[in-house]
C-alpha cells in the first residue's frame, strides 16, 4: 500500500512538471490538462482530474486511498513553443511505452532547465526585421522601412531591459511603446521617415500579444471560461499599455 501511494505521488510529480513547463511556455489550457491526464493514464492512473489556470495547476489522482491532490503556482509565463513541442513528444513516448517513469522525470527536468531561446541580439534583429516587414504589409512605403526597423528593434530592446528593472509587464510595455512613438516621431521630424502612422504600426507589432489572443479564443471555444477570460484580460492590458504609450507621445508632441 505504501509503495502504491509513493508511486502515485511520483506520477503526479511527473505530470505536474510537464504541465508546468507547458503552461509557462505558452501552451493552451486544454492542451496542458489533456497532456497531464494522458500521461497519468499511461502510468496506470486512469481516474485523474486537473484544473488549470494561467497562474496555477491543481491535479488530483485517484487510485490510492485517500485521493491525492497537489497544487503548484505559476508565477512567470513566456512564449517558448519549442519546449511545448518537446513535452508533447515526451508525452507521446510515455503513451507508447517507450520510456518509464524515471526516464520521463529526468527528461522533463532537463527540458525545464533547458534554454532554447535564441541569443538576445538575434531576437532584437528579428524584431527589427519583422517591424519593417509589417510596415510594408500595412501598405507603407519603402522609405520608411529602415526607420520602422530601428524603432521596432529599439522598442523590443527597451521592453526587455525595462522588464529586468521593473518586473511588471504593463509598465515595461508602456515604456517600450513610448520609446517607439518617440523615435518614430523624431524620424518623421528629421525627414528620414514619411508616414508616422505606418512606422508606428509596424514597430509595435513585436509587442502585440498575438499568442495570448489566440490562446484566449481557443480556451473559450474549448469551454475553459476562467482561463480564456483571464488570458483575454491580460491581452487587453498589453494592448492598452501599447496604445497608452503611443498616445502619450502623440498628445505631447
Amino acid at each position: 500500500m505504501g509503495n502504491q501511494i509513493e508511486q502515485t505521488y511520483e506520477i503526479m510529480e511527473v505530470c505536474l512538471l510537464a504541465g508546468k513547463i507547458m503552461l509557462q511556455s505558452g501552451a493552451e489550457t486544454y492542451r496542458v490538462e489533456d497532456t497531464m491526464m494522458r500521461m497519468a493514464a499511461a502510468f496506470g492512473i486512469e481516474h485523474t482530474h486537473s484544473y488549470v489556470t494561467p497562474t496555477g495547476i491543481i491535479f488530483s489522482a485517484e487510485g490510492a486511498e485517500p485521493t491525492k491532490t497537489k497544487l503548484i503556482r505559476i508565477s512567470e509565463r513566456s512564449t517558448d513553443l519549442k519546449k511545448v513541442s518537446i513535452v508533447n513528444s515526451i508525452s507521446r513516448r510515455i503513451s507508447s511505452g517507450e520510456i518509464n517513469l524515471k526516464e520521463a522525470w529526468e527528461q522533463l527536468r532537463e527540458v525545464d532547465s533547458l534554454n532554447v531561446t535564441f541569443p538576445f541580439m538575434i531576437q532584437v534583429a528579428a524584431a527589427s526585421l519583422a517591424s519593417g516587414c509589417f510596415m510594408i504589409m500595412f501598405e507603407g512605403g519603402w522609405n520608411d522601412f529602415i526607420p520602422s526597423m530601428i524603432s521596432g528593434g529599439m522598442g523590443y530592446l527597451s521592453f526587455v531591459n525595462f522588464h529586468r528593472f521593473v518586473p511588471i509587464k504593463f509598465f515595461s510595455e508602456f515604456l517600450a511603446s513610448f520609446v517607439i512613438g518617440l523615435l518614430s516621431f523624431l524620424f518623421v521630424q528629421l525627414g528620414v521617415g514619411q508616414q508616422l502612422d505606418k512606422i508606428i504600426i509596424g514597430s509595435v507589432m513585436s509587442l502585440v500579444p498575438g499568442l495570448l489572443v489566440t490562446n484566449a479564443i481557443r480556451d473559450l471555444m474549448a469551454g475553459h471560461l476562467v482561463s480564456g477570460l483571464s488570458k483575454g484580460a491580460e491581452a487587453f492590458l498589453t494592448a492598452f499599455a501599447i496604445g497608452a504609450g503611443i498616445a502619450v507621445v502623440l498628445s505631447f508632441l
